[in-house]
């Protein structure tokens, strides 16, 4: 029968903790990295083995980034993973959503569609259902806030002006800015989402807002009714 080593038993170099310890976490491999989240592993298999699991997510997402696709669910029917092992990964990925959002949120210009696509490109590709963003601006273009107005399935979610109208009227926002994700990764909008952005856009003026865009997060790339001359 195969012996699997448990962290102790390993060489102290080998132990992912004393090698970051010692070297730098750059020193350390994606599933060591991640072994040092998880801790332990099981009677029968290291820490860092569980982890190669994990990153070998059934499907076409693997590596690191298969953390983005996990839920807490189906990390769990993982063996190894417990609740709190699944709870600690999920949070791995949001931080790592967060940081990126932080560090783009620096070099970001809203009047650049390009810019607020890849601010909130991260946040937003890996979603598996629709989400529309409503993203907020002061008479100096500045941002105020934004706000999830609407989670749907696969292929749709639906975008109700009022909703939108109430929410900018709130924060007394003068301009609006919409951002949702196709999960398929393709950005190209529906004849749908066309018609209801300009019905938005007509709404919006009457109360003195300005829709500037609307935004479509594909995987890596993004469509804006904007810059394609569907918003003027």
């Amino acid at each position: 029968m195969e012996h699997y080593f448990t962290v102790k038993e390993l060489p102290e170099s080998e132990r992912p903790y004393e090698k970051c310890e010692r070297f730098g976490p750059g020193m350390l491999s994606d599933a060591e990295l991640l072994a040092v989240i998880i801790r332990s592993g099981t009677k029968k298999e290291r820490a860092v083995d569980l982890a190669v699991r994990v990153l070998n997510r059934p499907g076409a997402k693997k590596g690191l980034s298969a953390l983005y696709y996990y839920s807490r669910q189906e990390l769990q029917k993982i063996k190894g993973i417990g609740k709190v092992k699944a709870i600690q990964l999920c949070c791995v990925a949001e931080l790592a959503k967060r940081m990126h959002a932080a560090e783009d949120e620096t070099k970001l210009s809203f009047h650049s569609p390009e810019s607020i696509a890849q601010a909130y490109m991260e946040r937003m590709r890996h979603c598996r259902t629709e989400e529309i963003v409503l993203l907020m601006l002061d008479t100096k273009g500045r941002k105020i806030a934004d706000e999830v107005i609407s989670k749907g399935t696969v292929n749709m979610a639906v975008l109700e002006p009022r909703e939108v109208l109430c929410t900018a009227l709130r924060y007394e926002a003068v301009f609006l800015i919409l951002l949702h994700n196709h999960p398929s990764g393709v950005p190209m909008p529906s004849d749908a989402d066309i018609s209801v952005t300009l019905k938005l856009a007509k709404a919006c003026e009457i109360v003195g807002i300005e829709l500037r865009d609307h935004i479509v997060i594909g995987d890596n790339c993004y469509f804006s009714m904007m810059e394609k001359g569907i918003l003027e």
